[in-house]
């Protein structure tokens, strides 16, 4: 399913919330994403499309309209994904809670779980009002290579470690691929290849 909205409105239980630029999405993010709403006791999973951040260099960083049109068309036939364009309509920079706040006034009454890799875990105690996040929200934590999760690190919080599948592939190495005029067939869905090469997206 495409965008959150009316349409999700028949969605009950945990929805797992993964946040990332997906500049561009591909088979990793998608595989991941099903993976938790297929293995985990969530129901849903919606892909937060974070807007550019004003600490990265943005020349590679397509305008938000375009990756989102992207991750849209990777879900729009799955009923168990869907897209948010929250965060790119909140007050830039943008900050987890701030996002999550409003996803919670947006959708009261719901549950809400956070999506993350061992690597953002092990950094989430510099996030803007990380304890809050921490108390009240659970967060499904996925192992990455070079990111051990210990005790210390879930020590005081709702996490939950997940064995998600997770595949090496790179929206950078994706990038450089079409601009050198390599192939991305499989890296992507056919849908978010055929906007790739109508819009000529980093070629």
């Amino acid at each position: 399913m495409s965008a959150v909205g009316s349409t999700q409105a028949s969605v009950t239980g945990k929805i797992g919330l993964l946040f990332g630029s997906f500049n561009p999405i591909h088979t990793g993010h998608l595989i991941l994403a099903q993976h938790m709403a297929t293995h985990t006791d969530l129901s849903a999973v919606w892909l937060v499309v974070s807007p550019q951040s004003p600490y990265k260099v943005g020349q590679d960083l397509l305008p938000e309209q375009d990756r989102l049109a992207l991750a849209q068309a990777a879900t729009a036939d799955n009923e168990l994904l869907s897209v948010s364009a929250v965060e790119l309509q909140l007050p830039k920079p943008s900050y987890t809670i701030t996002t999550l706040d409003e996803i919670r006034r947006l959708h009261p009454g719901r549950e809400f779980v956070l999506l993350m890799g061992s690597d953002n875990l092990l950094g989430l105690d510099g996030w803007r009002d990380a304890h809050r996040i921490r108390q009240k929200f659970a967060i499904y934590v996925y192992p990455r290579p070079g990111y051990p999760i210990d005790a210390a690190t879930t020590a005081g919080a709702n996490v939950q470690v997940v064995e998600a599948p997770l595949l090496n592939i790179s929206a950078t190495f994706i990038r450089q691929s079409l601009r050198q005029g390599q192939s991305i067939r499989y890296l992507v869905p056919d849908s978010v290849l055929q906007l790739i090469a109508e819009n000529r997206y980093w070629q």
